[in-house]
Protein backbone atom coordinates (compact mmCIF):
# COMPACT_ATOMS: atom_id res chain seq x y z
CA UNK A 1 0.00 0.00 0.00
CA UNK A 2 1.50 3.35 -0.68
CA UNK A 3 0.56 6.02 1.53
CA UNK A 4 0.72 9.56 0.35
CA UNK A 5 2.09 12.24 2.46
CA UNK A 6 0.68 16.08 2.65
CA UNK A 7 1.44 18.83 4.43
CA UNK A 8 -0.18 19.49 7.83
CA UNK A 9 0.66 21.46 10.58
CA UNK A 10 -1.13 20.73 13.64
CA UNK A 11 -3.06 23.03 14.78
CA UNK A 12 -3.35 22.71 18.95
CA UNK A 13 -5.21 24.62 20.58
CA UNK A 14 -3.05 28.08 22.58
CA UNK A 15 -3.65 26.43 26.02
CA UNK A 16 -2.62 22.69 25.19
CA UNK A 17 0.80 24.82 23.45
CA UNK A 18 1.09 26.82 27.00
CA UNK A 19 1.65 23.83 29.26
CA UNK A 20 4.50 21.74 30.16
CA UNK A 21 4.39 17.99 30.80
CA UNK A 22 4.44 17.15 34.18
CA UNK A 23 7.79 17.16 36.01
CA UNK A 24 7.39 14.34 38.56
CA UNK A 25 6.54 12.29 35.64
CA UNK A 26 9.79 13.38 33.82
CA UNK A 27 12.36 12.25 36.69
CA UNK A 28 10.00 9.03 37.01
CA UNK A 29 10.61 8.05 33.25
CA UNK A 30 14.63 8.79 33.52
CA UNK A 31 14.21 6.73 36.73
CA UNK A 32 12.36 3.57 35.43
CA UNK A 33 15.41 3.45 32.54
CA UNK A 34 18.04 2.57 35.23
CA UNK A 35 18.97 -0.46 37.71
CA UNK A 36 19.59 -0.20 41.89
CA UNK A 37 17.01 2.86 41.86
CA UNK A 38 15.28 3.90 45.10
CA UNK A 39 12.21 6.38 44.15
CA UNK A 40 11.11 9.04 46.70
CA UNK A 41 9.93 10.46 43.35
CA UNK A 42 6.03 9.14 42.81
CA UNK A 43 3.40 10.05 44.88
CA UNK A 44 2.02 6.63 45.01
CA UNK A 45 1.65 3.79 48.51
CA UNK A 46 4.27 0.84 48.75
CA UNK A 47 1.41 -0.95 49.89
CA UNK A 48 -1.27 -3.18 47.70
CA UNK A 49 -4.78 -3.12 47.67
CA UNK A 50 -5.72 -5.33 50.60
CA UNK A 51 -6.96 -8.46 49.10
CA UNK A 52 -11.03 -8.06 50.15
CA UNK A 53 -11.25 -4.74 48.01
CA UNK A 54 -9.41 -7.16 44.98
CA UNK A 55 -11.76 -10.40 46.05
CA UNK A 56 -14.68 -8.03 45.66
CA UNK A 57 -14.06 -6.52 42.19
CA UNK A 58 -13.13 -9.82 41.21
CA UNK A 59 -16.02 -11.02 42.44
CA UNK A 60 -18.59 -8.64 40.49
CA UNK A 61 -16.64 -10.01 37.56
CA UNK A 62 -17.67 -13.55 38.35
CA UNK A 63 -21.28 -12.43 38.70
CA UNK A 64 -21.15 -10.75 35.14
CA UNK A 65 -21.71 -7.32 36.51
CA UNK A 66 -19.75 -5.64 33.03
CA UNK A 67 -22.44 -3.06 32.53
CA UNK A 68 -22.24 0.99 32.54
CA UNK A 69 -23.15 2.04 35.98
CA UNK A 70 -25.78 5.09 36.74
CA UNK A 71 -23.05 8.62 35.45
CA UNK A 72 -22.99 9.28 38.91
CA UNK A 73 -21.87 6.43 40.16
CA UNK A 74 -23.53 2.93 41.67
CA UNK A 75 -25.90 4.32 44.73
CA UNK A 76 -24.61 1.78 46.48
CA UNK A 77 -21.31 3.36 46.38
CA UNK A 78 -22.37 6.84 46.77
CA UNK A 79 -24.47 5.91 50.27
CA UNK A 80 -21.68 5.02 51.45
CA UNK A 81 -19.07 7.37 50.94
CA UNK A 82 -22.02 9.65 52.32
CA UNK A 83 -21.87 7.61 55.52
CA UNK A 84 -17.63 7.67 55.30
CA UNK A 85 -17.71 11.52 55.33
CA UNK A 86 -20.36 11.51 58.11
CA UNK A 87 -19.02 8.94 59.99
CA UNK A 88 -15.37 10.40 59.98
CA UNK A 89 -14.96 13.75 58.88
CA UNK A 90 -18.43 14.91 60.83
CA UNK A 91 -19.68 16.36 56.87
CA UNK A 92 -23.74 15.90 55.40
CA UNK A 93 -23.83 15.15 51.70
CA UNK A 94 -26.80 13.31 49.77
CA UNK A 95 -26.08 10.87 47.87
CA UNK A 96 -29.08 11.30 45.49
CA UNK A 97 -27.48 14.72 44.10
CA UNK A 98 -24.75 15.69 45.67
CA UNK A 99 -22.28 13.10 45.52
CA UNK A 100 -20.30 11.92 41.82
CA UNK A 101 -18.04 9.06 41.62
CA UNK A 102 -15.54 9.78 39.35
CA UNK A 103 -12.14 8.44 37.00
CA UNK A 104 -10.43 9.22 40.31
CA UNK A 105 -9.92 12.40 42.15
CA UNK A 106 -8.03 14.13 39.11
CA UNK A 107 -11.25 13.93 37.17
CA UNK A 108 -12.84 15.55 39.92
CA UNK A 109 -10.60 18.75 39.77
CA UNK A 110 -10.62 18.69 35.96
CA UNK A 111 -14.77 18.63 36.03
CA UNK A 112 -14.66 21.08 39.38
CA UNK A 113 -12.89 23.87 37.37
CA UNK A 114 -14.84 23.08 33.85
CA UNK A 115 -18.16 24.15 35.75
CA UNK A 116 -17.24 26.82 37.57
CA UNK A 117 -14.30 29.06 35.98
CA UNK A 118 -14.89 31.23 32.63
CA UNK A 119 -11.85 32.60 30.25
CA UNK A 120 -10.69 35.62 32.50
CA UNK A 121 -11.26 34.08 36.29
CA UNK A 122 -8.69 34.31 38.52
CA UNK A 123 -8.16 31.11 40.51
CA UNK A 124 -6.33 31.33 43.31
CA UNK A 125 -3.69 28.09 43.75
CA UNK A 126 -1.91 27.66 46.94
CA UNK A 127 1.66 27.17 46.43
CA UNK A 128 3.66 24.71 46.45
CA UNK A 129 1.21 22.05 45.48
CA UNK A 130 0.36 19.68 42.95
CA UNK A 131 1.24 19.83 39.45
CA UNK A 132 -1.79 19.57 37.81
CA UNK A 133 -4.50 22.52 38.54
CA UNK A 134 -2.12 25.25 37.13
CA UNK A 135 -2.12 24.11 33.98
CA UNK A 136 -5.80 22.70 34.40
CA UNK A 137 -7.15 26.26 35.13
CA UNK A 138 -5.00 27.46 32.21
CA UNK A 139 -6.41 24.97 29.97
CA UNK A 140 -9.81 26.20 30.94
CA UNK A 141 -8.95 30.14 29.89
CA UNK A 142 -8.81 31.20 33.43
CA UNK A 143 -6.09 32.82 35.03
CA UNK A 144 -4.00 30.88 37.47
CA UNK A 145 -2.54 33.36 40.82
CA UNK A 146 0.05 31.85 43.06
CA UNK A 147 -0.45 31.69 46.63
CA UNK A 148 2.79 31.79 48.12
CA UNK A 149 2.92 29.68 51.67
CA UNK A 150 6.04 30.28 53.78
CA UNK A 151 8.32 27.37 55.42
CA UNK A 152 8.54 29.45 58.74
CA UNK A 153 5.11 29.04 59.06
CA UNK A 154 5.72 25.37 58.01
CA UNK A 155 3.81 25.75 55.05
CA UNK A 156 0.30 26.48 56.31
CA UNK A 157 -2.14 29.17 55.00
CA UNK A 158 -2.65 32.19 56.32
CA UNK A 159 -5.77 34.22 55.63
CA UNK A 160 -3.36 37.25 54.94
CA UNK A 161 -1.90 34.91 52.58
CA UNK A 162 -5.36 34.72 50.67
CA UNK A 163 -6.37 38.39 51.32
CA UNK A 164 -3.29 40.21 49.28
CA UNK A 165 -4.00 38.09 46.11
CA UNK A 166 -7.64 39.23 45.87
CA UNK A 167 -8.61 41.13 42.93
CA UNK A 168 -12.11 41.80 41.25
CA UNK A 169 -11.51 39.01 38.83
CA UNK A 170 -10.90 36.27 41.55
CA UNK A 171 -13.57 33.68 41.20
CA UNK A 172 -12.18 30.60 42.68
CA UNK A 173 -9.32 29.29 45.54
CA UNK A 174 -7.99 25.71 45.06
CA UNK A 175 -6.98 24.40 48.68
CA UNK A 176 -4.96 20.77 49.12
CA UNK A 177 -4.90 19.91 52.47
CA UNK A 178 -2.79 17.59 53.81
CA UNK A 179 -0.53 19.31 51.27
CA UNK A 180 1.25 17.86 48.49
CA UNK A 181 4.27 18.15 48.23
CA UNK A 182 5.10 20.14 52.10
CA UNK A 183 2.59 17.37 53.85
CA UNK A 184 1.51 20.77 55.42
CA UNK A 185 -1.92 20.68 57.29
CA UNK A 186 -4.75 23.36 57.89
CA UNK A 187 -5.39 23.69 61.33
CA UNK A 188 -9.17 24.49 62.64
CA UNK A 189 -8.14 28.18 63.85
CA UNK A 190 -6.37 28.80 60.43
CA UNK A 191 -9.32 27.20 58.73
CA UNK A 192 -11.53 29.55 60.28
CA UNK A 193 -9.35 32.51 59.62
CA UNK A 194 -9.13 31.47 56.05
CA UNK A 195 -13.53 31.38 55.87
CA UNK A 196 -13.97 34.85 56.83
CA UNK A 197 -11.47 36.26 53.80
CA UNK A 198 -13.21 33.53 51.42
CA UNK A 199 -16.65 34.22 52.92
CA UNK A 200 -16.31 37.91 52.48
CA UNK A 201 -15.52 38.01 48.57
CA UNK A 202 -17.93 35.34 48.14
CA UNK A 203 -15.28 32.83 46.46
CA UNK A 204 -15.94 29.47 45.26
CA UNK A 205 -13.96 27.01 47.10
CA UNK A 206 -11.57 23.21 45.10
CA UNK A 207 -10.85 21.49 48.12
CA UNK A 208 -8.62 18.21 47.11
CA UNK A 209 -8.60 16.51 50.30
CA UNK A 210 -7.40 12.99 48.99
CA UNK A 211 -4.96 12.99 51.46
CA UNK A 212 -7.52 13.60 54.75
CA UNK A 213 -6.99 10.27 56.24
CA UNK A 214 -3.20 10.75 56.68
CA UNK A 215 -3.33 13.19 59.36
CA UNK A 216 -1.02 12.24 61.69
CA UNK A 217 -1.05 14.88 64.62
CA UNK A 218 -4.72 15.94 65.03
CA UNK A 219 -7.43 15.35 63.07
CA UNK A 220 -7.99 16.59 59.57
CA UNK A 221 -10.00 19.84 59.72
CA UNK A 222 -11.98 19.15 56.39
CA UNK A 223 -13.09 22.67 55.05
CA UNK A 224 -16.31 22.04 54.41
CA UNK A 225 -17.40 22.46 58.01
CA UNK A 226 -16.17 25.87 58.49
CA UNK A 227 -18.75 28.71 58.96
CA UNK A 228 -19.79 29.47 55.68
CA UNK A 229 -18.26 27.13 53.56
CA UNK A 230 -20.23 24.38 52.61
CA UNK A 231 -22.09 25.75 50.07
CA UNK A 232 -19.52 27.19 47.75
CA UNK A 233 -16.91 24.23 48.95
CA UNK A 234 -16.41 21.61 46.24
CA UNK A 235 -15.04 18.89 48.39
CA UNK A 236 -12.72 16.31 46.19
CA UNK A 237 -11.22 12.64 47.41
CA UNK A 238 -11.13 9.25 46.51
CA UNK A 239 -9.71 6.10 46.90
CA UNK A 240 -6.15 6.05 45.77
CA UNK A 241 -4.07 7.43 48.70
CA UNK A 242 -5.50 5.85 52.27
CA UNK A 243 -6.84 2.93 50.48
CA UNK A 244 -3.94 2.06 48.54
CA UNK A 245 -5.94 1.79 44.97
CA UNK A 246 -4.14 4.31 42.66
CA UNK A 247 -4.46 2.41 39.75
CA UNK A 248 -8.14 1.70 40.09
CA UNK A 249 -8.96 5.06 39.54
CA UNK A 250 -11.64 5.80 41.41
CA UNK A 251 -12.53 9.04 43.18
CA UNK A 252 -15.44 11.59 44.24
CA UNK A 253 -17.01 14.81 44.57
CA UNK A 254 -18.96 15.89 47.11
CA UNK A 255 -20.80 19.23 46.85
CA UNK A 256 -24.07 21.35 47.06
CA UNK A 257 -26.54 19.86 44.27
CA UNK A 258 -25.92 22.76 41.96
CA UNK A 259 -22.44 22.29 41.79
CA UNK A 260 -22.43 18.40 41.67
CA UNK A 261 -25.42 18.66 39.06
CA UNK A 262 -23.26 20.87 36.66
CA UNK A 263 -19.85 18.32 36.98
CA UNK A 264 -22.34 15.83 36.08
CA UNK A 265 -23.24 16.71 32.90
CA UNK A 266 -19.52 16.89 32.19
CA UNK A 267 -18.71 13.29 33.33
CA UNK A 268 -21.44 12.12 31.39
CA UNK A 269 -20.21 13.76 28.35
CA UNK A 270 -16.76 12.73 29.04
CA UNK A 271 -16.68 9.71 30.86
CA UNK A 272 -20.07 7.89 31.27
CA UNK A 273 -19.30 6.41 34.25
CA UNK A 274 -16.21 5.19 36.59
CA UNK A 275 -15.28 1.54 36.09
CA UNK A 276 -18.12 -0.94 37.12
CA UNK A 277 -15.48 -3.47 38.58
CA UNK A 278 -13.57 -0.79 40.27
CA UNK A 279 -16.56 0.79 41.59
CA UNK A 280 -17.32 -2.43 43.24
CA UNK A 281 -13.28 -2.67 45.08
CA UNK A 282 -14.31 0.86 46.28
CA UNK A 283 -17.16 0.14 47.94
CA UNK A 284 -15.70 -3.12 49.85
CA UNK A 285 -12.96 -0.53 50.74
CA UNK A 286 -15.11 1.82 52.27
CA UNK A 287 -17.23 -0.86 54.85
CA UNK A 288 -14.21 -3.70 55.18
CA UNK A 289 -10.82 -2.07 55.61
CA UNK A 290 -10.81 0.28 58.68
CA UNK A 291 -7.98 -1.97 60.30
CA UNK A 292 -5.90 -1.87 56.75
CA UNK A 293 -5.75 1.56 56.86
CA UNK A 294 -5.33 2.22 60.37
CA UNK A 295 -2.06 0.00 59.80
CA UNK A 296 -0.74 1.45 57.10
CA UNK A 297 -1.29 5.42 58.83
CA UNK A 298 0.75 3.85 61.57
CA UNK A 299 3.38 2.58 59.52
CA UNK A 300 3.38 5.81 57.34
CA UNK A 301 3.95 7.85 60.56
CA UNK A 302 6.96 5.95 61.49
CA UNK A 303 8.45 6.28 58.77
CA UNK A 304 8.16 10.38 58.69
CA UNK A 305 9.32 10.51 61.86
CA UNK A 306 12.73 8.22 60.66
CA UNK A 307 13.09 9.88 57.61
CA UNK A 308 12.56 14.01 58.98
CA UNK A 309 15.00 13.16 61.46
CA UNK A 310 17.55 10.97 59.50
CA UNK A 311 17.71 14.07 57.23
CA UNK A 312 18.38 16.64 59.66
CA UNK A 313 21.16 14.41 60.95
CA UNK A 314 22.69 14.23 57.79
CA UNK A 315 22.38 18.40 57.16
CA UNK A 316 19.01 19.00 55.24
CA UNK A 317 16.60 21.04 57.16
CA UNK A 318 13.35 19.49 56.99
CA UNK A 319 10.30 20.86 59.06
CA UNK A 320 8.07 17.72 60.08
CA UNK A 321 4.80 16.99 57.98
CA UNK A 322 1.56 16.88 59.78
CA UNK A 323 0.04 14.98 56.77
CA UNK A 324 0.51 13.20 53.10
CA UNK A 325 3.56 10.74 52.67
CA UNK A 326 6.01 13.53 51.98
CA UNK A 327 8.89 15.54 53.22
CA UNK A 328 10.22 18.15 51.66
CA UNK A 329 13.65 19.23 52.56
CA UNK A 330 15.72 22.60 51.87
CA UNK A 331 18.34 21.99 49.77
CA UNK A 332 19.66 25.47 49.61
CA UNK A 333 22.47 25.69 51.94
CA UNK A 334 23.81 23.31 49.05
CA UNK A 335 23.95 26.32 46.52
CA UNK A 336 22.80 23.73 43.98
CA UNK A 337 19.06 24.66 42.39
CA UNK A 338 16.52 22.09 43.01
CA UNK A 339 16.56 20.77 39.60
CA UNK A 340 20.30 20.15 39.66
CA UNK A 341 20.14 18.47 42.99
CA UNK A 342 17.62 16.42 41.63
CA UNK A 343 19.69 15.77 38.69
CA UNK A 344 22.72 14.88 40.38
CA UNK A 345 21.54 13.00 43.31
CA UNK A 346 19.66 9.97 40.12
CA UNK A 347 22.84 10.29 38.52
CA UNK A 348 25.94 9.40 40.94
CA UNK A 349 23.27 8.25 43.94
CA UNK A 350 20.65 6.48 41.90
CA UNK A 351 17.69 7.94 44.37
CA UNK A 352 15.03 9.80 42.41
CA UNK A 353 13.18 12.81 44.14
CA UNK A 354 11.68 15.20 42.36
CA UNK A 355 12.67 19.29 42.17
CA UNK A 356 11.17 21.30 44.27
CA UNK A 357 10.75 23.62 41.61
CA UNK A 358 7.76 21.82 39.50
CA UNK A 359 5.51 22.62 42.36
CA UNK A 360 5.25 26.19 41.89
CA UNK A 361 7.99 28.98 42.22
CA UNK A 362 7.65 28.69 46.13
CA UNK A 363 9.33 25.37 45.81
CA UNK A 364 12.44 26.22 44.23
CA UNK A 365 15.31 25.53 47.35
CA UNK A 366 13.81 22.28 48.14
CA UNK A 367 12.70 18.67 47.28
CA UNK A 368 10.05 16.29 47.60
CA UNK A 369 11.12 13.15 48.83
CA UNK A 370 8.14 10.38 49.03
CA UNK A 371 8.05 8.05 52.31
CA UNK A 372 5.52 6.01 50.74
CA UNK A 373 8.59 3.45 50.47
CA UNK A 374 9.54 0.29 53.01
CA UNK A 375 11.98 1.07 55.84
CA UNK A 376 15.00 -0.66 53.92
CA UNK A 377 14.78 1.59 50.78
CA UNK A 378 14.39 4.68 53.40
CA UNK A 379 17.58 4.01 55.39
CA UNK A 380 19.40 3.04 52.05
CA UNK A 381 18.38 6.73 50.63
CA UNK A 382 19.50 8.25 53.77
CA UNK A 383 22.65 6.73 53.16
CA UNK A 384 23.02 7.43 49.30
CA UNK A 385 21.52 11.18 49.92
CA UNK A 386 24.31 11.27 52.85
CA UNK A 387 27.29 10.60 50.98
CA UNK A 388 26.03 12.47 48.06
CA UNK A 389 26.52 15.98 49.90
CA UNK A 390 29.87 14.83 51.31
CA UNK A 391 31.34 13.71 47.79
CA UNK A 392 29.83 16.76 45.99
CA UNK A 393 31.44 19.98 46.42
CA UNK A 394 28.11 22.03 47.92
CA UNK A 395 29.48 23.62 50.71
CA UNK A 396 27.26 21.87 52.99
CA UNK A 397 30.02 20.36 55.03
Amino acid sequence: MTIIKTEHEPKLSQGVRRIQPSGIRRFFDLASSMENIISLGVGEPDFTTPWNVREASIHSLERGITAYTANAGLMELREAISDYLHRRFTLSYNPNNEIVVTVGASEGIDLALRAVIDPGDEVLIVEPCFVAYAPLVSLMGGIPVSVPVKAENHFELKASDVADKITERTKAIMLSFPNNPTGAVLSESALKDVAKVVVKHDLIVISDEIYAELSYDSSHASVPNAVGMRERTILISGFSKAFAMTGWRVGYIAAPEPYASAMLKIHQYAMMCASTMAQYAALEALTNTQDEMEEMIVSYRQRRNYFVKSLREIGLSCHMPGGAFYVFPSIQSTGLSSESFAEQLLMSQKVAVVPGHVFGAGGEGYIRCSYAASMKQLEEAVDRIDLFLKNTQVGIR
